[in-house]
């Protein structure tokens, strides 16, 4: 059984306190490196001859591999659990050097992607508010940009506008990995179908649109064809790919202003806005009046015998299936 092995590196002086040993084929390789994964920061990787493996090391994790394979100028490493799973090692030069760099998908789109991005406030609107879901993970924190923010839960979306107490607009952020597994195991169909509710609406994905064909664990086909569909079935919620993190949050923040100053503008889109069917969870009153909350209608599912989760969104029809039980359309 193949295992990745990370172990303390014995000589206290050195500032790179692990040891990371791989198996390949003509050999396991060892490398001085700095963490034990590559979580928020590619690693730099020293390379060391066998012989620094110590004979009594001291092993800090031992994790069986699913594959480690070279292509080309780089490893590609997946291990044997659900999180953290997938890394690279990358063969490169810096500063006239060789040197290796452990990354993992969410270090390697925080890389500069060798663009500025504008400083001038998107649409000329100063403090645009900006509601991210309570529930995203990793959140947008638009730094650069001039906006301020509010955590809220959101009905769909992991960032919205809020225009006059109603959610006018929603961006969904889905990294590769979490648009492929979202994709292949239906949860995207959903987040899609709540977009398509409300008035502009889109997905942004953290990566290019030619990584899907580079794709090992899952076939290509099966990816762009499943995207392919969502576009013709929800032409209104479009799917974007941005090259990095840092682009992806860019146009989120253009987005939004922009969905603002629409909502603002057009007489049409007020009265679109002012739907009752499409509204963000507020504890004031006047929201309670307007519409039941989340834990509301999931009290209600339980006692009608309709299977939801313990927290989070629920499904479109479980809100429908309360719309109907109360005349409500």
């Amino acid at each position: 059984m193949a295992e990745l092995v990370i172990a303390l590196n014995p000589d206290e002086n050195s500032r790179l306190p692990y040891l990371l040993r791989l198996p390949q084929p003509g050999g396991d390789l060892l490398f001085r490196t700095s963490g034990t994964w590559p979580r928020v920061k590619a690693l730099y990787c020293h390379p060391v001859s066998l012989d620094e493996w110590p004979a009594d090391a001291e092993i800090i994790e031992r994790v069986e591999l699913r594959s480690c394979q070279r292509r080309g100028a780089a490893i590609d490493v997946i291990v044997q659990r659900s999180r953290e799973n997938r890394s690279q090692l990358v063969f490169t030069t810096a500063r006239g050097r060789d040197a290796v760099f452990w990354q993992a998908p969410r270090t390697r789109k925080q890389a500069r992607p060798n663009v500025r991005t504008p400083t001038a406030r998107a649409q000329g609107i100063d403090g645009l508010q900006i509601v991210i879901d309570s529930h995203e993970r990793y959140a947008y924190r638009f730094g650069a940009q001039q906006v301020s923010t509010v955590a809220q839960a959101l009905p769909c979306g992991d960032y919205g506008l809020v225009v006059d107490g109603q959610l006018v607009a929603g961006v969904e952020r889905k990294s590769l990995a979490d648009l492929v597994s979202s994709l292949t195991n239906g949860k995207l169909r959903y987040q899609v179908a709540d977009l398509a509710a409300l008035p502009r609406a889109a997905v942004v994905v953290e990566d290019r649109y030619s990584q899907v064909f580079k794709l090992d664990w899952v076939r290509p086909a099966v990816v762009t064809d499943g995207l392919a569909e969502l576009q013709v079935r929800w032409p209104n919620v479009p799917i974007v790919f941005c090259e990095t993190r840092q682009l992806a949050e860019e146009w989120t923040y253009r987005f939004l202003a922009a969905a603002h100053a629409w909502a603002i503008a057009e007489q049409a889109a007020l009265q679109r806005i002012s739907s009752p069917t499409i509204e963000i969870t507020n504890h004031s009153p006047a929201a309670a009046e307007r519409g039941p909350s989340t834990a509301e209608v999931r009290a209600w599912a339980r006692t009608a015998g309709l299977p939801v989760p313990d927290r989070g969104r629920l499904r479109p029809d479980i809100w429908q299936a309360w719309h109907d039980a109360h005349d409500l359309t």
